[in-house]
């Protein structure tokens, strides 16, 4: 019997994660799903994936530390024997101005944002390797590209993991192995929601397509690069209604 794929998604307790972690379920795959602390949301994901008839793995834990990632891909090791793709989706905002920003609050960041991209790609490498194949997606923003007033600091996460996608799929290419990110515009998920209705209804005018991105779409099109487009690799998508 054919075994299902199988694919990790980090935070994957709400928003972007949990999409894309349904999206791959949908189509047949076996989920790792994690999230840092919100087990009770995590858990009911788990049973949504589960009542697809595919196999779903929880971790609770802060992808930010490395000794958390060894923990989590343990626990991958003694459930499947293979890992098809990692998405890295973990991450958390900041807004406010750069000199106002605590030494703590720049380190908890850039270790959530970036850290964790890296942690996770290390450890899932070798365990594409033994297939010759595999896909990493990084769930990026248009601000690493193009960077944000007020938003310095995860502008600075989200370039570095633009940078850190382009550099590993070059790396990673001669193995079989893609390295690809999303650069998300405006999605309309609960990390947004701290905008005021005025405030979104500006946001709103700016982009062309005339309305926020849904979570669902993402999802989608996190499926449709992973699965399509063999020769694609090292590409930052910006996924942003022409936004930018």
């Amino acid at each position: 019997m054919k075994k299902r794929p199988v694919a990790l998604i980090t935070g994957a307790s709400r928003g972007i994660g949990r999409e894309i972690a349904l999206t791959f379920a949908c189509h047949g795959y076996d989920c790792i799903i994690t999230c840092r602390e919100r087990f009770n949301a995590l858990s009911a994901v788990q049973d949504e994936i589960s009542s697809l008839g595919v196999a779903c793995q929880t971790f609770v834990g802060d992808l930010g530390c490395f000794e958390d990632c060894q923990r989590l891909f343990s626990d991958i090791a003694n459930h499947f024997d293979r890992l098809d793709v990692l998405v890295n989706n973990a991450g958390i905002a900041h807004i406010g101005l750069l000199q106002d920003m605590t030494a703590h609050e720049w380190n908890h960041l850039l270790q959530t944002n970036l850290s964790s991209c890296f942690y996770c790609s290390k450890l899932a490498i070798p365990m594409m390797l033994k297939n010759k194949s595999g896909n990493i997606l990084n769930i990026s923003s248009v601000w690493g590209q193009i960077g944000a007033s007020c938003e310095a600091a995860y502008s600075a996460t989200k370039g570095g993991i633009n940078s850190l996608t382009k550099a590993l799929a070059k790396e990673l290419a001669p193995s079989g192995i893609r390295v690809n990110a999303i650069a998300c515009g405006v999605i309309d998920t609960e990390m947004n929601h701290c905008f005021s209705e005025e405030d979104r209804e500006a946001l709103q005018d700016e982009i062309p397509m005339g309305r926020f991105g849904m979570a669902e779409e993402v999802g989608s099109f996190a499926y449709s690069i992973v699965t399509g487009a063999p020769y694609l690799t090292g590409q930052i998508i910006a996924y942003d209604g022409g936004w930018i």
